[in-house]
């Protein structure tokens, strides 16, 4: 059996006609940037999170840059995340000058652990970017009481995590903003890059808005130094045809998700663990197991692509070396990046193919 990881194509033949017509109607009208398409996604967005302001911008990367250029964040700030994310997290910081402080993970979750947040704040933090990891969002009151005690603010990087809930809240409309990535291979994905900025402050809204316009206030008239950080009209369009469906992709998730811990439950393997409180997105099943190397290519010889998110910790990348951390740092991180494997997870899954992956794993 050959497995397909992500199952990109099955979507798309699944909502082919609608999209086909959703990009024919962008390239009639050839309103290729900030369309009419690009305020339908937003205002759908607003209704699905229930956040006040759904920001559409380029990417998850610039997602967090716009957060914290409307911060205000200046160079030399310290900004409190964890060193088991993908780089974007650290290095966005790092990009306007600000310092990346790293704090250990949770071991049942792999988000950061809040219990480890308060040693770290100095006169110099700013905020902490909590990471909804694989799809599951941190613990946010925990996150939010050391926030509002140190008068911190809270960027929430829910690039893997669009759709999951913290105490029945979508985390889109958790925090004084959150972000999101539509990457293809996210659980909302458009056809090429995109991103979107969620707050419920008005005046982080209309900066963000300007921000990601070269800080325009009007046209050619620019309020701050911005960037250009808008999400194309295309893009848009595919992904408000998938956003419909949405609801339901994210049920079939749960329902994949819950198969797997099923048929692998009683095996020698550490499997995913979902707060009580919360409800995961899935972007990613990664399990813990030994000998890592030597299973990846095991289940690749039987056609299961495996992958490994993430293999490296942000304290040992050698483009945050200048941090001075190393080997030991953080323990808890090393050890699960050490073992950490993301097996094939998508809506599509058959059951057939669930049975085969466990059984081959």
């Amino acid at each position: 059996m050959q497995i397909d990881f992500a199952k990109l194509q099955y979507q798309y033949q699944l909502y082919k006609p609608e999209i086909d017509n959703a990009i024919y109607a962008v390239l009639d009208k050839s309103n290729y940037i900030m369309g009419e398409e690009v305020t339908q996604l937003e205002d759908d967005l607003e209704t699905f999170t229930g956040a006040k302001h759904a920001i559409s911008c380029s990417s998850g990367t610039d997602a967090l840059l716009l957060a914290m250029m409307a911060l205000d964040i200046q160079p030399g700030d310290e900004i409190i995340t964890t060193p088991f994310t993908f780089i974007a997290t650290a290095e966005t910081i790092a990009f306007l000058g600000a310092v990346p402080v790293f704090v250990d993970i949770d071991e049942k979750t792999y988000n950061i652990d809040p219990a480890k947040i308060e040693e770290k704040i100095t006169n110099k933090t700013k905020a902490i970017i909590p990471v909804s990891l694989y799809g599951q969002p941190s613990d946010m009151d925990a996150i939010q009481t050391i926030a509002d005690k140190n008068a911190l603010k809270v960027i929430i990087d829910g690039a893997q995590s669009f759709g999951s809930t913290y105490k029945g809240i979508t985390d889109s409309n958790l925090g004084d903003i959150s972000t999101t990535s539509f990457f293809p291979a996210k659980p909302l994905g458009c056809f090429g890059d995109g991103g979107a900025v969620f707050t419920n402050d008005d005046v982080l809204a209309e900066k963000i808005r300007s921000l990601r316009v070269h800080g325009q206030s009007k046209r050619y008239h620019h309020k701050y130094i911005g960037m250009g950080g808008r999400m194309d009209t295309l893009q848009c369009a595919i992904v408000n045809v998938k956003l419909k469906y949405y609801e339901k992709d994210l049920a079939l998730r749960q329902e994949v998700a819950a198969k797997y811990t099923e048929v692998l439950k009683e095996k020698n393997i550490i499997l995913p663990f979902v707060e009580g409180n919360a409800t995961s997105a899935w972007a990613q099943y990664s399990v813990r197991v030994q000998n890592r190397d030597k299973v990846q290519a095991k289940l690749k010889e039987e056609g299961i692509p495996t992958a490994v998110h993430y293999p490296m910790p942000l304290h040992l990348q050698e483009c945050f070396a200048y941090l001075g951390q190393g080997k030991g740092d953080f323990p808890i991180c090393e050890k699960v990046s050490d073992e950490i494997m993301s097996l094939p997870m998508n809506p599509y899954l058959s059951d057939e193919e669930i049975v085969y992956i466990s059984k081959k794993l």
